[in-house]
Order: structure tokens, then C-alpha cells, then sequence
């Protein structure tokens, strides 16, 4: 039997900002659009998706595929996860192959520590690899209000070629739901990618 033939690979990263809905659905809209995801939940983020949403998931890696795939639908392989030491992985190293990499919740530490080179950990070190492999970075910060450093780094990280995009949902689409809102932030990380999708209409259309 072939292996599935997906899209190239995105890298969504999960931490702990409020805001897990953005990463869950973001994971869902890339599997629905053909993508292999590669994710990486820090334990902060576990926290996070615990205290708002309905889903509890386990932090294996092999079992956090599982559990992401049955809740978005992905094929056998689509998704792959990944331990925050698993230095093997191939968002380790920038001879691994290219991806994309969106932190779709970031948290002001994990900001700090992108903009600092600090890569303590494999989400980290994944972001430090797509700068200076010069690969595409998104990271959607969720914190308010916004301190001196806070704003310092995402000047400096934007000055490096990321893209801050943060979450902060606009209303002129008319949302009816909370699903609207996070889809409306969704959907512009997936402009960012080129990726084509339906969450909502382009402006203008």
C-alpha cells in the first residue's frame, strides 16, 4: 500500500498563553488542508488546554498523535509529536527537513526565549532553527497588557524576519460564536503560509 502523499510539513507549537483553542483548531485546519503537522505541547500548554477546552491530552508523544488525530481526522502519519528534549527530532537541526513553524499559543517566557537564542527546550530550539535557516516563524503572542519587554522582543524577533500575529480576533466579519473568533485568527496564520481554506471570506469578497 502507498504511504499517504500529504503537503509539506508545518510545525505547531503549543505553549502556555491562554488561547489553546487557536492552536488545537489551527492543527485541525492544517490537516483538513493536506498538511503533515509536526507538534510540540510544552507542560505549561497541557495546563492550558485543560483549564479551557473540553479536551485532556496526554502528554506522550506517541499517544498525543493518537489522541490529535482522532479529534482532527488525520490520516495514519499525518500527524507527528514531539517531546520537548527530543533533540533527534527533525526541527532540531537545521539539516533536518524544512518547515514552516507556527507557536500558536506563544507565551511572553517562550517569546523572551526565541528572541534570546535561549533554546532550553525542543520548541525552542525548533524556533531558533527556522530564524537562522532563515525558514518561515510565526508566533501568536496572547498576553495583555503588553510590558517594555514584551514589545522589545517582538520588535527584535520581527527585525529577524518572524512574524508577531497576535491574537487578537476582529469583529467586522460579525462573529456569532467563540468559533468565529478563533477562526478569524486561524485564518490569518494561514494566509501567512499561503495555505488556501474556507474558515472565512478573503476582505472583499
Amino acid at each position: 500500500m502507498n504511504e499517504p502523499n500529504f503537503h509539506p510539513p508545518v510545525t505547531v507549537a503549543l505553549t502556555g498563553a491562554s488561547g489553546a483553542q487557536y492552536g488545537l483548531r489551527l492543527v485541525e485546519a492544517l490537516v483538513a488542508a493536506g498538511h503533515e503537522v509536526w507538534v510540540m505541547v510544552s507542560k505549561a500548554a497541557h495546563l492550558v488546554i485543560e483549564t479551557e477546552t473540553d479536551a485532556s491530552l496526554p502528554a506522550r508523544p506517541e499517544r498525543l498523535a493518537q489522541a490529535l488525530s482522532e479529534r482532527s481526522g488525520a490520516a495514519a502519519g499525518q500527524i507527528r509529536c514531539f517531546g520537548r528534549e527530543d533533540w533527534m527530532a527533525p526541527v532540531a537541526s537545521g539539516s533536518g527537513a524544512p518547515s514552516a513553524m507556527v507557536i500558536c499559543p506563544c507565551s511572553t517566557g517562550t517569546l523572551s526565549a526565541v528572541a534570546t537564542g535561549a533554546s532550553n527546550n525542543l520548541i525552542e530550539r525548533a524556533a531558533d532553527v527556522a530564524l537562522k535557516e532563515r525558514r518561515q516563524l510565526i508566533l501568536v503572542p496572547r498576553e495583555t497588557p503588553l510590558s517594555a519587554i514584551h514589545l522589545e522582543h517582538m520588535l527584535n524577533l520581527a527585525r529577524l524576519g518572524a512574524v508577531i500575529l497576535p491574537a487578537a480576533p476582529g469583529f467586522y466579519h460579525r462573529p456569532a460564536t467563540v468559533d468565529d473568533l478563533v477562526d478569524f485568527i486561524v485564518a490569518r496564520i494561514l494566509n501567512q503560509l499561503g495555505i488556501e481554506h474556507r474558515l472565512m471570506p478573503r476582505w472583499g469578497e
